[in-house]
């Protein structure tokens, strides 16, 4: 099932990525296509801690920077690493459903 996912380098986890639609896949390859993305899914929330760890420290730094562009650059970091976690939260929630349908 590894073909239906891509590395996302931004996210820092696989992402689906589906050739077809959904219909046309059959039970059995819609079941392994879901439990891979459970696996995926399941990991979002500790790759959310991990970014907030690094936000933590980027703001640690910057309340102490006195250099102008070094600040504007710490706080480009955050706002992107910030973006990520929204991003993660996004694909966390919005595919929420498709994860109940391994239990149904």
């Amino acid at each position: 099932m590894a073909s239906d996912f891509v590395y996302n380098e931004r996210l820092g986890i696989e992402l689906p990525l589906l050739q077809k639609s959904w219909e046309e896949y059959s039970p059995a390859r819609q079941e392994g296509i879901l439990a891979q993305w459970e696996s995926v899914r399941g990991t979002i929330p500790d790759r959310i801690h991990s970014i907030e760890q690094i936000i933590n420290t980027k703001q640690d730094q910057l309340s102490v920077e006195e250099n102008f562009e070094r600040s504007c650059t710490l706080n480009w970091e955050i706002a992107e690493l910030a973006s990520v976690i929204n991003d993660l939260w996004l694909w966390y929630r919005t595919h929420q459903d498709i994860s109940l349908k391994l239990h149904i």
